[in-house]
């Protein structure tokens, strides 16, 4: 109780301080609000009294731009993967987070894809434009649940991400993610102070996948985050 205390009093200041700072250095572009971002989320991590560990591959990082998956536990998922992946790069964001103050400035400013989930049309444009990106160079981080599992347990796939990647013919990475609900799961405030572990999965291709591909490149997504998370249960 009182980590959550002291985070909950320390958090809404940390976060208009590094608003502040991105809209600072929002004229230098993108990757620096990247790099404020990775500022903010070590701060976040400390706050909450959480280490990260990062666990990687070299098959994991390829050349050129890439689209993270990882599996989605909790909010903290995001600043853990902030703190693992060095590299810039960009998010593909659900609507509503547009829609709070100065925030949806800093999504902007980042070069966050806004997704209305809500509109296929809409959807697949924003989808289209996260392509075009990846095909000019940017990477991109990509849930392909769409949403925090409330029980840890793999959602079923949203198709968006990967037909974006089979567009882009550029490869995925999948993420698996540990410990994130056990520090705030989903509908609950109190923080537990813990590890996260993030493990980097070797980058699986899209050269020459076509549409039709797209269940196959889903389940192997898929069988590969299950293993992944299966043989490290208990690990934490």
């Amino acid at each position: 109780m009182v980590r959550t205390l002291f985070f909950f009093l320390i958090f809404p200041w940390w976060t208009l301080l590094m608003l502040a700072a991105s809209f600072i250095f929002s004229f230098r572009g993108p990757d620096a609000i990247f790099r404020c971002g990775q500022i903010y989320s070590r701060g976040c991590l400390r706050l909450a009294g959480v280490k990260v560990i990062c666990r990687t591959c070299p098959e994991a990082s390829p050349e050129g731009a890439v689209i993270y998956m990882p599996n989605h536990t909790g909010l903290f998922d995001i600043p853990a993967l902030m703190t693992c992946i060095d590299h810039p790069f960009r998010w593909v964001a659900k609507k509503e987070l547009f829609r709070i103050p100065f925030f949806a400035t800093a999504l902007r400013a980042a070069g966050t894809v806004c997704i209305d989930r809500r509109h296929r049309e809409k959807a697949v444009a924003s989808l289209n434009q996260a392509a075009e990106r990846l095909r000019d160079g940017e990477s991109f981080t990509i849930f392909p649940e769409g949403t925090r599992s409330p029980d840890g347990r793999l959602l079923p796939f949203k198709k968006g991400g990967f037909m974006t990647a089979v567009h882009a013919q550029v490869p995925i990475i999948p993420v698996a993610i540990r410990g994130s609900a056990a520090v705030l799961s989903k509908h609950r405030m109190r923080i537990h102070p813990g590890v996260i572990e993030v493990q980097f999965l070797p980058a699986l291709s899209t050269r020459g996948l076509t549409d039709k591909d797209r269940g196959h490149l889903m389940e192997k997504v898929r069988l590969n985050l299950v293993g992944a998370l299966a043989s490290k249960k208990g690990a934490l």
